[in-house]
């Protein structure tokens, strides 16, 4: 078991997350090169209206302009995590693992399997079957259908084996807000919700311990409340 240092932070400006991110991360990063064991963290969240374009993000892809996000009071942040734009707000669970992968012997592709494998689970038990998508990043329902669908979205940076940004998973979202983006890109593929799947509106806490469950399980972690 691994023990981690969970963070519950409820709901947070996206800039103060991602700065509370890169602090974990450059100290795990700089106990590594001082021959230290770092420890693991895990973030848990939800943020306000915010769009983030990562690494390999196509401006275009927003569909607002510098006015118009003003007016809405949406956010924009160029980050350092893979992949295209995605939209972050109230209602959705982000979830951001700092880990050093290497006393876990994982190498990212199993990281990222295993991210998937935490969001597909914690949905069965809601009775919502989802997936991978061979070459498409996130977790998607309807596979092989006219009606494919993404209900999760992940996005991550690793350098020397420590991870940070992680997942984002549409629980009670406004699926609304996805319309002024390509999400990831992706034109002809809608998004959806764990709320839009069942009908109706989903405990929030009781999804995250659900999700928190799986992350015990999977990655083998004895989480530490902060």
């Amino acid at each position: 078991m691994f023990k981690v240092a969970l963070h519950d932070l409820g709901l947070i400006e996206y800039g103060n997350a991602w700065q509370m991110q890169k602090e974990l991360f450059h100290l795990a990063i700089q106990e590594k090169i001082e021959g230290k064991q770092p420890k693991h963290h895990l973030l848990v969240c939800e943020h306000p209206h915010v769009y983030t374009l990562g690494k390999s993000a196509n401006q275009s892809n927003l569909l607002l302009s510098q006015a118009e996000l003003q007016q809405k009071s949406i956010d924009v942040f160029d980050i350092e995590r893979g992949g295209d734009i995605t939209y972050h707000g109230p209602g959705q669970m982000v979830v951001y693992p700092i880990f050093d992968l290497e006393p876990m012997h994982l190498g990212v592709k199993k990281f990222v399997f295993n991210i998937e494998e935490c969001i597909i689970r914690a949905l069965r038990v809601y009775g919502i079957e989802s997936e991978r998508i061979e070459d498409r990043i996130g977790i998607w329902i309807g596979k092989g259908t006219v009606n494919e669908r993404k209900i999760a979205a992940i996005g991550i940076k690793c350098s020397r084996h420590v991870t940070m940004h992680g997942l984002a998973l549409n629980v009670n979202t406004d699926l609304g807000l996805f319309n002024n983006i390509i999400p990831c890109g992706i034109q002809d593929k809608a998004v959806c919700s764990m709320e839009t799947e069942l009908n109706r509106k989903i405990d929030m806490a009781e999804l995250k311990q659900v999700l928190l469950d799986q992350f015990s399980s999977i990655f083998e972690l004895k989480l530490l409340s902060i």
